[in-house]
């Protein structure tokens, strides 16, 4: 499968970059992430992610998401779901997490043909 970037949006627009450390596949993890990827989806705004993990063992992980705007984002971080989410991967399956909310002001890519 070939890796699929997010591109060609138009700024201003905001990311939240969320980078954990966690075990490579705790229990439950990998459904509760299939369900937060459509009920984020499902936000008026959201506009794509991209996703990349060290692979094996105890690892980091990043996922960059991208919002129209702070609307759309904080609507994220206030869906019932996803702060149950949230909990119970503090409780459960971090290590540690950080995140980090940015605007972008200038976006610009490459794809080799």
């Amino acid at each position: 499968m070939t890796p699929q970037l997010v591109a060609g949006l138009e700024p201003p627009y905001y990311t939240a970059v969320f980078t954990s450390v966690r075990p490579d596949a705790p229990e439950g993890y990998a459904e509760t992430a299939s369900r937060l990827k459509e009920v984020v989806s499902a936000v008026p705004g959201f506009l794509g992610y991209e996703s990349a993990r060290t692979p094996g063992g105890i690892g980091i992980g990043i996922t960059v998401a991208y919002f129209r705007d702070l609307e759309s984002l904080d609507a994220w971080r206030l869906d019932a779901e996803h702060r149950a989410a949230k909990e119970h991967g503090r409780e459960h399956w971090y290590a540690s997490y950080s995140v980090h909310i940015g605007r972008v002001e200038r976006s610009y890519g490459f794809e080799r043909e």
